[in-house]
């Protein structure tokens, strides 16, 4: 009698679903942003702590890396440090996604 009715009760409870997921996803990106990811490069000689934000809390350089003659040296180990901590970054916020969206395309929320 009444069919249309029974597709408005689906739809309010996948509303419901829908913000109590994007509430989890709040919740795990803030504490995603507490965490850090520790990378080095050159064997050590250049080692970066990365925020979940992105944001380097700490870059130390071995003096044995810091060479006058060879300063494209120091910076590529540099670059190839943050490079790396970026990739671990979004591979640690991909991992923690999946976990709440059961491999829903990203960008869906």
């Amino acid at each position: 009698m009444f069919g249309g009715m029974g597709n408005m009760g689906n739809m309010a409870g996948m509303m419901k679903k829908v913000q109590k997921l994007q509430a989890e996803m709040t919740k795990m990106q803030e504490e995603l942003k507490q965490k850090t990811v520790d990378v080095s490069a050159g064997g050590g000689a250049v080692k970066v702590v990365m925020t979940g934000e992105k944001q380097i809390s700490s870059l130390k350089i071995d003096p044995s890396a810091v060479d006058p003659e060879d300063v494209e040296m120091l910076e590529d180990l540099v670059s190839a440090a943050i490079n790396e901590a970026l990739k671990k970054v979004d591979d640690m916020m991909a991992k923690e996604m999946g976990k709440l969206t059961g491999g829903l395309p990203p960008g869906m929320f």
